[in-house]
């Protein structure tokens, strides 16, 4: 009979831990079809509006390429073989059907392929971003956790100053006084430019680091202060007190149930943060030297260069959506401990 007992208790545990499995993924698969259908009426709805944005705005590639004086026979002929002269809904579904297959057009100013140019800048821009979020999600959900575990004390104090005085520090003083200290200064990283992954880690690395620091702070500052208020509450709520009677451990206590439930707002501001990195980073560009994604938004916005801004909005939409989207499924697969009544 005694040999009989060990594989019960596996088995048992197994079998109570396949249904919390499948709950866990049907909780994951509702949020993207969720996600997905918002993202499509989204989608079709701001490509419509950014594409009428051309009727809107009155420019034509024509004024670009010939100037004010152009005859209108000119005008014409330039507007046909950019195929403006067909209706607006024959315009937008030819548009639209090449958006689908990634081709978002050609410039009015220098005939070159929007895709491809917008690929170059958001490359320089995704990986400053990416930078960026990796050093505000590290330092912002330490600090937010070391303020919250020492919560009324002088740490707590000295971390809520220090993000309340970053919180309000613009992201191009911050690069101004980095470069003067750390590559004027010290000379510990380069002062400007880019240089791909694809020619060597360690140089790419340094070239994207002053500027990741740069849009970094406001990150580390949203984070810390969600976290910190959000883990409070967590510890406030019922369930916490049902683990502290039951005798679990403050370290268990802690990671399998304030942390999992106090996670939801910080997460949520990542998902607003991460496409601003990408998009509004157009003065720590300038700062530091980059060809990005937000500069070349605001070089095609100052040309009148309307495929191309659009193909910036097309692209800014889809990082929106789809970043919000990674977001609400790691929402789905870490919350929540208390409603499974733990």
């Amino acid at each position: 009979m005694t040999t009989s007992a060990p594989p019960v208790a596996p088995a048992r545990r197994r079998g109570l831990a396949a249904p919390g499995a499948r709950h866990a993924a049907g909780r994951v698969l509702a949020a993207l079809g969720r996600s997905v259908a918002i993202f499509v009426p989204v989608f079709l709805v701001a490509t419509f509006v950014t594409f009428a944005l051309r009727s809107l705005s009155g420019l034509s590639p024509a004024r670009i390429q010939l100037g004010e004086e152009a005859t209108p026979e000119a005008i014409h002929r330039i507007e046909a073989q950019w195929g403006l002269d067909k209706p607006f809904l024959t315009q937008y579904w030819d548009w639209f059907t090449g958006v689908l297959h990634g081709q978002l057009g050609t410039s009015w100013v220098n005939g070159a392929d929007i895709s491809t140019l917008i690929g170059l800048g958001l490359g320089v821009s995704l990986s400053v971003a990416t930078f960026a979020l990796v050093i505000g999600v590290v330092a912002g959900f330490g600090l937010g956790t070391l303020a919250a575990l020492r919560r009324t004390t002088l740490v707590d104090r000295a971390i809520t100053g220090f993000v309340t005085v970053i919180s309000v520090m613009p992201a191009f003083v911050v690069g101004i006084v980095l470069v003067a200290v750390l590559a004027v200064g010290l000379h510990l990283f380069p002062s400007a430019g880019y240089i791909p992954a694809e020619q060597g880690f360690g140089p790419w690395l340094a070239h994207i680091t002053l500027p990741a620091l740069a849009l970094s702070f406001d990150v580390i500052a949203d984070v810390a202060r969600q976290l910190r208020t959000s883990l409070i509450s967590a510890y406030d709520e019922n369930y916490v007190t049902g683990a502290v009677v039951r005798g679990l451990s403050p370290r268990r206590i802690f990671f399998g149930h304030v942390l999992r439930n106090g996670l939801g707002p910080a997460l949520a501001t990542l998902g607003q943060k991460f496409p601003a990195l990408v998009g509004a980073s157009v003065v720590t560009e300038w700062i530091f030297g980059l060809q990005g994604f937000g500069r070349f938004a605001n070089d095609s916005a100052q040309a009148g260069d309307v495929p191309a801004v659009q193909g910036v909005l097309v692209v800014s939409i889809v990082l929106v959506v789809s970043f919000n989207l990674i977001i609400n499924l790691v929402l789905a697969r870490v919350m929540p401990a208390s409603q499974r009544g733990v």
